[in-house]
């Protein structure tokens, strides 16, 4: 792969041995059918299941710049399919049946399909039996990339039919500077970018995406007018940061109609249902990406707070926003400040159950308003 060929894999340069390890891999055609990819939160184990789905179906090992790379890049290539657990208690067995089926059939636009498993921890035992023998003896064609946190939560004989990839968890400081040499922009805004998004490659989308960082503004706004805010106001608000977040949304729904338009010739009634079902499903895990996204603004914020409560000078990561912190902390104390930390973690248990966003944000406005102002 050739270093000036921009592909996802090659962006991955926080994580400089697994780059080379599946670069490697892509190139030479000793690419695994099964790769899971074990990591704490944060170490960009999901960006480099998207970087390796584009290099395994790009014709040239990733160019980052064909049909197919853009497609991987955007999310919308009708050969890699994304799963992540649509029950609070993990996968539905509806779920793998879907995946099992779909295995079998023949690519829509590759030569082959990736399907990416998120939080394979949280496959049960029935659902994740039925994935053995697949995972086993794959189809031709065929690659499957599971993501967990280790593989002592997971089941043995999962692991021992994939290829484990350790990712080690990258300081805040590394990623910055990587985001920073990336996009051109000063390290603080980096830094802020990476504890919002999660990751060096999602903090460079951050960046690139007026819409995403309009919603954390917004979280913003709303908590640093909670303390003079009524319920009528807050509930305002709440839906205001709804709307935000789902703004980016409607570029990626533009893409998968021209791109159910595209194939709507070609493609049976069965396989365009198939395609309608993944669109949706990408939907709901970008709509909940956001929602996350926006309450780790929230947390980033109040864990400022927190930080200037005890020391006023402290090295805090919403720099563009101290007089909002300021204001905050002059507001309340420091058992104000962790129980409205408490609110954000218990609104980002409630969205991974499941819980209406509009519900649990309205619910964690509340509460760190009342937090806010016990004093």
């Amino acid at each position: 792969m050739a270093p000036a060929q921009a592909s996802l894999l090659a962006k991955l340069d926080t994580q400089e041995r697994v780059r080379d390890f599946l670069t490697n891999a892509v190139a030479s055609g000793r690419a695994s059918h099964a790769y899971l990819f074990l990591g704490a939160p944060g170490a960009g184990k999901l960006d480099a299941a998207w970087a390796l789905a584009q290099a395994f179906l790009c014709e040239q090992d990733g160019c980052g710049a064909c049909d197919s790379c853009v497609r991987v890049a955007r999310h919308t290539h009708p050969d890699v399919h994304y799963y992540t657990p649509e029950s609070a208690t993990g996968y539905l067995i509806a779920q793998t049946r879907e995946l099992l089926d779909d295995v079998p059939l023949a690519p829509i636009r590759a030569k082959a399909k990736v399907y990416i498993i998120d939080r394979a921890e949280q496959l049960r035992a029935n659902t994740a039996n039925a994935l053995l023998k697949t995972l086993e003896e794959p189809p031709e064609g065929v690659m499957f990339i599971l993501l967990g946190t280790s593989a002592d939560v997971m089941l043995p004989t999962i692991v021992s039919r994939c290829q484990c990839v350790p990712f080690r968890l990258v300081s805040p400081t590394v990623a910055a500077r990587a985001v920073s040499r990336a996009t051109g922009q000063d390290l603080a805004r980096c830094r802020m970018a990476v504890a919002v998004a999660g990751s060096p490659t999602r903090g460079i989308e951050f960046l690139k995406s007026a819409e995403r960082q309009d919603a954390r503004r917004q979280m913003v706004r709303a908590i640093d007018s909670l303390i003079a805010a009524d319920e009528a106001d807050v509930l305002s608000r709440a839906k205001s940061l709804i709307v935000a977040v789902k703004a980016p949304l409607a570029e990626v729904k533009s893409t998968q109609e021209k791109v159910l338009e595209q194939n709507a010739d070609y493609l049976s009634r069965g396989a365009l249902k198939q395609l309608e079902d993944r669109n949706k499903r990408e939907l709901n895990a970008r709509e909940r990406s956001g929602i996350m996204e926006a309450l780790a603004s929230a947390r980033t914020l109040m864990r400022d707070v927190l930080l200037t409560l005890q020391d006023e000078a402290a090295d805090v990561v919403n720099e563009d926003v101290r007089d909002t912190i300021g204001r905050l902390a002059a507001a309340t104390n420091v058992a104000g400040a962790t129980r409205a930390l408490e609110a954000v973690a218990t609104a980002e248990r409630n969205i991974a159950r499941n819980v209406t966003p509009q519900l649990a944000i309205e619910v964690m406005l509340f509460d760190i308003r009342k937090a806010l102002k016990c004093r």
